[in-house]
This record gives C-alpha cells, structure tokens and sequence, in this order.
C-alpha cells in the first residue's frame, strides 16, 4: 500500500476513536459516506446551527438537520445532541452536580459497582441494546436508566428509553446524557419516549393506521403476514429502527428524532415498509423468498439490519410521504387512546391497579427479587467498619429504602439496628413489590403538615407505605394496598364509601417493638383469606378532609388528624393489634409515605 494511502486510512481511523467516548468500542463501528466529495454543499458546523437553536427557528433548524448527512464520527454531535435536547428541557434548568448527587443517594458512591445494577421495572431485558458501548458503557448506562427510575417514578412501562439512552451515551458523558434522558422524558410539547403499556400499544396501532395511507404498502404487508395477523407486524415497529437498522442509519434518525419527536420514528418506519414493498412485489425477488420461507415480521428484520438504502436515501423517503402532517399524526394518536381507554373501562381493566396482571413481576423479575433478597441477606452483616463510612442518608441502604435521616435516631449505635428493622419491614411486603424502587412522595419535612398537600401528593399512588415518628421516638406506620382517591368513590347509591382498602394492608411497628399485624382474614399459616370474617374486620382504610385512619372495628389502629399533628392508635377488630404506642396518644414528629415506581 503506498504510504501516502497508508497513512490516510490511519489518520482517519484515529479520527473514528478520538469522535467517541472511552466508554465506546469504535472498532465495530462503519463509516458511511452517501456521495462523492465535492457533488454536496459543505456540512453545516455546530457553530453554523447554534444560532438557530438560540433564536427558536425550529423550521430552518428541521430543515438543516434533514439535509446535512454527518458522518457517524462527527464531533458534532458531542455539542448538537444536548442543545437539541435542551430545548425540549420542562421547568427550571439542572444545577451542576445534581446528576451525582441522584448517583450518591441512590447508590451510596459515584464508583461504578463491580455487580450488574438492577435495572427498573419499566425496562424490558430483552431490549436493553448497548449499540457500540464497552462493558463499563453498559454499566453506565443501565446508572443513568437506574437513576431515571429513580428520579421518575411515573414511568410503568418504557421499552424504548434505554437503547435512547445508550445511543446518546456514544457521543457524550454520563450527566449530560441523563440531563439529556430527562428533558425527553419530561418534554411536554412534543412526545419522545412512550411511558406507559397503553401508550406503546397506542404508537404502534397509530403506525398500523396512518399506514393505510399507503394502501399498496400496507396491502401488501397483510397479504404477506398470513395467518400471524398485521398486529404482531405492526407490535415490534420501533425494534425496526431501534434494534435492527444499522448503526450509522440510527445515528441520521436520532438527529431528526432529538428535534422533531416521535413523528420521526412514525415517518421512518413508513419509508421502511415502503422501501421493503419495493424489493419484494416481485415474487423471484430475495424478499419475497424471505417472507414467504420465515414469516414477514422475520424478513422486515432482516431487510432492516440489511437495509439497502443509504441513511440519506431513507430519510428522504421518509419525508417526501405526503399527507402525513403532525396535526394527522396527533389526530390518529388521541383517537387510537381513546378508542383503547374506553376498552379498558368496559372490559373493567384498571391500568391504575397494581392487582392487574400487566403489574405481576415476569420470569426476569422473580430472578431479580432473588437477587435482591440474597444482597440484602449480605447487607445486613456488613462491617460495622464499611457502616461508619457510609451516612445513613447516602449508605447502599437507600439503594432498596431511601429514608431521610429525620425518621430514625441521629444516633451512631442505633445505626446496625434501624438496618436490621428496614430489612425487617422489606420482607414484609409483597413480594411483587419488592421489585420496584421505593421513591419519597411526602414528608412533612418537606411538604408541610397538611392533609390538601398529603392528598395532592399521594392519592393517585399504589401502593403506599405511611412511616409515623412520634415525639417520643416510637416508629410505626401501615403499608395501604389501596389510591387514597378512593376515598372520593362513591356506592351504587351515591353515597361517599366510608371504607376501603384490601385485606394486603397492614400495619407494622418497628421501634420499641418490631412486629407485624396482617388482616385477620388472613391465615396465619398460609395467607389464605377466610371468607367468613365479620364486616367490622374489613374496615382498612377511611380518609375525608379532616382526618385519615387505618383500621377499624372496636377502635381505630391509626388515626391522624388535618394537621397531621396529632394522632391516636387503639385495638382495631381487622388487624387485632395492640395499641402501637404505650400511650394511645401520640404527637407526630414526621410522617412520610413511600410509593413504588413502577407498581
């Protein structure tokens, strides 16, 4: 090889390593080019665009985005990519540092652990798509998912977010990319990334319909899908870009999507049917062959991971299809959830109820639980060497229950024994919930003592857990089954129910006394419920304007007052405990109610 052309192939492959992340393997990664040098207009440079971004001319910047074809090794994108995000950004802007400070609170230090992180409950394993980036990439990626989880627990479902995640993380650092994953995942005028199960089913029935649109394309889908049906097609239709397309093919999408949303991805998969319409009407063709040997939803994949379009060549396919306006796009979208809302009323599927089958843990999550009761089993004998470098508020212990130091003793000694009782209370609850991250709603620190903001906060959540610290240091609280909206429920008469809950709450005490007070209706042996248990066993829970209580029937296990100030506790018929404080009476010092992400 002349050294003229040698020393041209290693200074560009220098380029390709310096363009990423030491988290990045670049040696995988394929350099594109669509034309010959010299046939185009020069690239715009970041410099070229920023003023566009500042002055909000989103149609001059669309434009641009669309039409410059950057290489998948562009310095660019380390400065296009978070202004692009940024514009989206909802509410005041990160303070610096607040990404490490999240990473400390949820994982005690800002080293990366030696384990593999439990990943949220809203990610689906199958699709956890690392792209390009080395181990530690992936174990910086699934911090920034893990701290998202975190930081959102309003995410229940999200099988998109992480492989966004990863491609981001190619072409910038940790915080910025979770500065990054935030702005999207809270953007309020346009949609990025889908947040819940009825949601993902909404896009993609929304593509099945806007692709009616293109009768021949569509048409010729159905023909092909058989006896599969176009649902299960049409079901995987954002893997078609996010898992199968090449990489250099994603990186042009993402330009487009990180500006203009989720109407991107809509438009792609369009020009991706229609591109795969092109190479398989002829039945001789390798496409056809492929469908017809292995099932359509098979060959599209392939065709994807194959795609014999350049970058620019799909993109501008995808947005040279007419009449297919957001205005259309938004249209179709709210129809299709309404249309699927409505089934969910009539069919009596409440997505709001943790006790839905789409909320029980899948075959992965059970290995996840047993994971997780197995680290805390190791936890709890942790040397008493490792607790005294470790505040309680930043300790590995707010990994599975992050509670602020105002509910336990300031004091040093007591530390080893409020572990002991937090993994006490964890094993406690449902199995099922202890798959999800706990997350702080309310804290009278915090929030203030008011019943109005305690509801604000708190009604729409299930389940919750209630921690109480008196005054005189007893800790004791009630893991609620149940929304306390409920309490607005009203009977077939009209009339406001004054119980509700399920026979999962119960009560707990952990200091002075560590114990736990199930409902009577529940076997003591084999938590079986007894069907034969009196009305005045199954008061769980009562909530109005001036007070909430927990357990009823010959007294009230907890009662508290509008102020959230003072409270009472008594034997109750439907959990039979004792008083949970010597008193009866208590004054509150904090009360604070945990959720569940995910649940």
């Amino acid at each position: 090889m002349p050294s003229v052309m040698l020393s041209a192939v290693l200074e560009e492959e220098a380029d390709l390593y310096e363009a990423f992340p030491p988290h990045v393997d670049p040696s995988g990664i394929t350099i594109l080019t669509d034309s010959p040098p010299g046939k185009k207009a020069p690239l715009k440079t970041y410099e070229e665009i920023q003023p566009l971004i500042q002055q909000s001319r989103k149609r001059d910047l669309k434009l641009i985005i669309r039409e410059n074809s950057w290489p998948i090794n562009s310095p660019l994108r380390a400065s296009l990519w978070p202004a692009l995000c940024r514009q989206h950004q909802h509410g005041k802007s990160m303070l610096d540092g607040f990404y490490w400070d999240m990473v400390t609170q949820v994982f005690g230090t800002v080293e990366l652990p030696d384990k593999p992180i439990m990943l949220p409950p809203f990610v689906e394993a199958t699709h956890c798509l690392g792209y390009h980036l080395t181990r530690k990439g992936r174990a910086v990626a699934d911090r920034v998912v893990s701290v998202l989880g975190y930081a959102c627990p309003d995410i229940t479902y999200s099988p998109s977010l992480y492989p966004i995640t990863a491609a981001l993380l190619h072409f910038m650092p940790e915080e910025e990319c979770y500065h990054c994953m935030a702005s999207l995942v809270a953007s309020k005028e346009k949609m990025f990334i889908t947040q819940t199960k009825l949601l993902n089913e909404v896009t993609w029935k929304t593509v099945m319909q806007i692709a009616k649109k293109h009768a021949s394309a569509a048409q010729h889908l159905l023909r092909l899908s058989g006896a599969i049906g176009p649902e299960r097609i049409y079901a995987d239709w954002q893997w078609w870009i996010l898992a199968a397309l090449p990489f250099p093919h994603l990186v042009r999408v993402l330009d487009c999507f990180f500006h203009e949303g989720l109407k991107v991805f809509y438009r792609v998969a369009l020009a991706i049917l229609i591109l795969f319409h092109k190479h398989s009407t002829n039945q001789n063709s390798e496409w056809y062959a492929e469908a017809t040997k292995n099932g359509v939803d098979h060959a599209i994949d392939k065709f994807c991971r194959n795609m014999p379009a350049s970058p620019t060549k799909l993109l501008r396919t995808a947005f040279s299809i007419r009449a297919l306006s957001s205005q259309y796009i938004s249209r179709v979208f709210i129809k299709t959830e309404m249309t699927l809302k409505s089934k969910q009323v009539i069919t009596g599927n409440r997505l709001v109820r943790s006790r839905s089958s789409d909320n029980l843990p899948t075959s992965q999550s059970q290995v996840n639980i047993q994971m997780m009761s197995h680290t805390l089993t190791i936890r709890e004998k942790m040397s008493e060497e490792t607790c005294k470098q470790m505040s309680p508020r930043s300790s590995h212990l707010a990994l599975w229950f992050p509670f602020p130091n105002a509910v336990f003793s300031d004091q040093q000694q007591h530390s080893s024994d409020l572990r002991q009782k937090l993994f006490t209370l964890w094993s406690w609850l449902p199995v099922r919930i202890t798959m999800y991250q706990p997350v702080l709603l309310y804290t009278t620190e915090e929030h203030g003592c008011s019943l109005t903001t305690f509801y604000v906060r708190v009604e729409h959540h299930e389940p919750t857990l209630l921690m109480i610290k008196t005054c005189n240091n007893e800790v004791f609280g009630a893991y609620c089954s149940t929304r306390w909206f409920e309490r607005n429920q009203k009977d077939e008469r009209g009339n406001r129910q004054a119980y509700f809950g399920t026979g999962e709450t119960f009560l707990f005490s952990l200091y002075p006394e560590r114990a736990k007070y199930p409902w009577v209706g529940c076997s003591a042996g084999d938590g079986k419920e007894d069907q034969r248990v009196a009305h005045g066993s199954e008061l769980f829970m009562a909530a109005d304007s001036k007070m909430i209580t927990i357990g009823g029937g010959d007294g009230q296990a907890i009662w508290m007052d509008e102020n959230i100030r003072y409270g009472k506790t008594d034997r109750c018929s439907t959990f039979n405990n004792p008083p949970l404080c010597p008193s009866g009476d208590f004054e509150i010092r904090v009360l604070e109610v945990y959720g569940f992400a995910g649940a």
